[in-house]
């Protein structure tokens, strides 16, 4: 079984969650969020290929992403604003808000990105807040587990290889 497997429920039923222990400083993954060449390693499933467009790790900055299934033709994956950062600790985004605190035409989720230190490194809880249930369980019907879990387990080979 992998580690994505079995997650915690979240507080809130609109909520999904995917948590893990990753075995790397907190430093190494809040690293792997906040460079743009490290995070297009590890924020799509392999082997789509991701493109980071615009990473602006402050309140109201952009976070645009792009991704392939080819490597060739890229379209749209994440096109949001930053609402929070705390460097090492958290970073929130939404796809309600564009850069500059500008309404999005087609708002999805909010994730929350929260690390932690742990005895064995780092514990990384990132949480998907969805507007209805709706909203939640069509993104499960996407995948949210299976694709986030992945991730989450490319972020945790990269860093804990580093």
């Amino acid at each position: 079984m992998s580690e994505h497997d079995e997650q915690p429920t979240p507080a809130d039923p609109r909520d999904l969650l995917v948590e893990r222990i990753i075995r790397a400083p907190r430093a190494a993954v809040w690293a792997a969020w906040a460079d743009p060449a490290t995070l297009s390693k590890w924020w799509v499933p392999a082997p789509a290929v991701c493109r980071v467009i615009e990473l602006e790790l402050s309140a109201g900055g952009s976070f645009r992403t792009e991704f392939s299934e080819d490597g060739a033709e890229f379209g749209p994956q994440i096109t949001g604003c930053v609402l929070e950062v705390v460097p090492e600790q958290r970073l929130v985004w939404t796809t309600a808000l564009v850069a500059g605190w500008r309404p999005a035409q087609q708002p999805f989720i909010t994730a929350v990105i929260e690390l932690e230190d742990h005895p064995d490194g780092t514990r990384y809880r990132a949480t998907a807040l969805h507007s209805d249930l709706a909203q939640r369980d069509m993104h499960l019907e996407l995948g949210f587990h299976a694709g986030w879990g992945i991730v989450t387990e490319q972020l945790a080979a990269l860093v804990e290889a580093a």
